[in-house]
C-alpha cells in the first residue's frame, strides 16, 4: 500500500442528464426534480464520507495493508460474524473512492488499500445537504445516528435493532419515513403512481397494503386515488403493520383524513401464513406494500402468500429501493445493514444472492418464480442506469395468474 494519503474528491452535483425525463414521465415531475436529484448526489458522497470515518473508527486501515476478506476481518478485528455485511457495504465504498482494490477469488471478495483514505469531512457536507434542502436533515440525521453505532455493533456490545428502533431512534425514523423527506417520498411517489396504473376499471376495489409503517406511502396512494376520482370505488382498504405504535401513527392520521372511507387497520406478519392472520385467499384486486418485501425472511414465501390474497388477475405491486447493479453499495444500507430483520434472512442464488435490496432482474426473477405474470420494474431500471447509476427506486409488478 502507498504511504501516501489520497486526495478527497471535489463535490459538485451536476444537473441530471435530460435523458431521464423520457424515462420518467408518467411520474409527477416534482418527485425527480432537479432538487431531489442534487440531494440523492450529495447522500451518495455524504455516506462515502461516513465509510471513510467508520474505516478509521473500526482500525481497518492498518489492517488492509494486504489482501483481506471480510470473515477474515471480522475474526481479526474480534467483530461479530453478522457485521461481515456492513463491513463490506464500508469496504465497497473505500473501492468506489479509489483508496482501496478488491479481487474476487473462488467467490470470495478480497480487499486491499491503495492510499490511505482522506480525513472525513462530514461537518461540511452535512451543511451542504441542508443547504440543497432543509428537508435532508431526517435522512442526514439518521445516517449520522446510525453511523454512531457501527463500533459497539461490531463489537457485540450493543445491539442496533435495540438502538436505532429504541427511544432515541423511533422519532429519527418517523421523520425519515415522511413525505415531506424527498429522499425517501420518491418510493412512495414511484409505488402508488405503478399501483393505480395497474388497477382495473369498472367495479369496486379492495385493497391490502403490507408493512405500512406509520402510513406515508397510504397518504400518497389515496392522494392519487383522489385525484383520479377511485376512492368512491374503494369497497375495502385494509392496512396492516406489525408494529403497534406505527400502526396507531397511521390510523390516527388517515382516519382523520377519510372519515367516510372503509379504512381497516391489522397487524400481518410477512413471515407467517396469511390465512392464519385474518386474510382471506383470493380477496383482494391490489396487495402493496413500500419497502417492506426485502426484509421477508423467505422471499419466495411471503411473494406466494400475497399472490394467494389476491383475486384472479389481481397485481402486486411493491415500491422498493433498487441496487443498479449487483454488489453495488447505496447509501440507504448504512441505516438499515446493522438491523438483524435487514441481514438475517434466507438466501437464494437466482433471486436474493444476498440480505437487503435487490437488482431489477432478481426481482423479476423472483416475481416469476413466485407464479405472477406480466412481471415488470417501472419505471425502467436496466435502461436509466446506463445514464444514471444513483437511481435507486423502482416499483415490481406483477400479475396473479388465474
Amino acid at each position: 500500500m502507498n504511504a501516501l494519503s489520497s486526495a478527497a474528491p471535489q463535490f459538485e452535483a451536476q444537473r441530471s442528464n435530460p435523458r431521464l425525463a423520457q424515462w420518467l414521465q408518467q411520474f409527477p415531475p416534482e418527485v425527480f426534480s432537479e432538487r431531489a436529484y442534487q440531494s440523492i448526489e450529495l447522500m451518495e458522497r455524504y455516506s462515502i464520507e461516513l465509510a471513510i470515518d467508520l474505516s478509521r473508527q473500526l482500525n481497518l486501515v492498518e489492517r488492509l495493508r494486504k489482501w483481506r476478506s471480510t470473515d477474515e476481518l471480522c475474526r481479526l478485528l474480534s467483530f461479530q460474524p453478522r457485521f461481515k455485511f456492513a463491513l463490506r457495504w464500508i469496504l465497497e465504498r473505500l473501492v468506489e473512492s479509489g483508496c482501496a482494490e478488491a479481487q474476487t477469488n473462488r467467490n470470495i471478495r478480497f480487499y486491499r488499500l491503495r492510499y490511505s483514505p482522506w480525513e472525513a469531512d462530514l461537518k461540511r457536507f452535512h451543511a451542504v445537504g441542508l443547504s440543497i434542502d432543509p428537508a435532508n436533515a431526517a435522512t442526514l440525521d439518521l445516517l449520522d445516528h446510525a453511523a454512531s453505532l457501527y463500533l459497539a455493533v461490531a463489537s457485540g456490545q450493543q445491539s442496533g435493532d435495540h438502538n436505532l428502533l429504541g427511544p432515541q431512534g423511533v422519532p429519527l425514523w418517523l421523520n425519515y419515513f415522511h413525505n415531506d423527506n424527498s429522499t425517501y417520498a420518491v418510493n412512495n411517489w414511484v409505488g402508488a403512481v405503478s399501483a393505480v396504473d395497474h388497477l382495473s376499471t369498472g367495479h369496486g376495489l379492495r385493497i391490502l397494503e403490507v408493512g405500512a409503517g406509520t402510513g406515508s406511502a397510504s397518504e400518497i396512494l389515496l392522494q392519487l386515488l383522489a385525484e383520479r376520482r377511485l376512492l368512491p370505488r374503494i369497497e375495502r382498504y385494509l392496512i396492516t403493520e406489525p408494529n403497534a405504535y406505527f400502526r396507531r401513527c397511521s390510523q390516527r392520521k388517515l382516519a382523520g383524513q377519510y372519515p367516510n372511507l372503509a379504512l381497516e387497520w391489522a397487524p400481518l406478519n410477512l413471515d407467517l401464513p396469511w390465512n392464519t392472520q385474518g386474510i382471506t385467499a383470493g380477496e383482494f384486486d391490489l396487495v402493496y406494500a413500500v419497502n417492506v418485501m426485502h426484509i421477508s425472511k423467505n422471499l419466495l414465501f411471503s411473494l406466494n402468500e400475497a399472490r394467494s390474497a389476491l383475486a384472479d388477475d389481481g397485481w402486486l405491486v411493491i415500491g422498493e429501493c433498487v441496487r443498479p447493479y449487483d454488489n453495488q453499495p447505496i447509501y440507504p444500507e448504512l441505516m438499515f445493514q446493522i438491523l438483524d430483520s435487514f441481514t438475517n434472512v434466507q438466501t437464494d442464488p437466482e433471486v436474493r444472492p444476498n440480505p437487503g435490496f435487490l437488482t431489477a432482474e432478481q426481482w423479476r426473477r423472483a416475481f416469476s418464480r413466485a407464479g405472477f405474470k406480466h412481471a415488470r420494474v417501472a419505471p425502467d431500471i436496466d435502461r436509466i442506469r446506463e445514464i444514471y447509476p444513483h437511481f435507486f427506486t423502482g416499483a415490481i409488478c406483477g400479475q396473479n395468474s388465474a
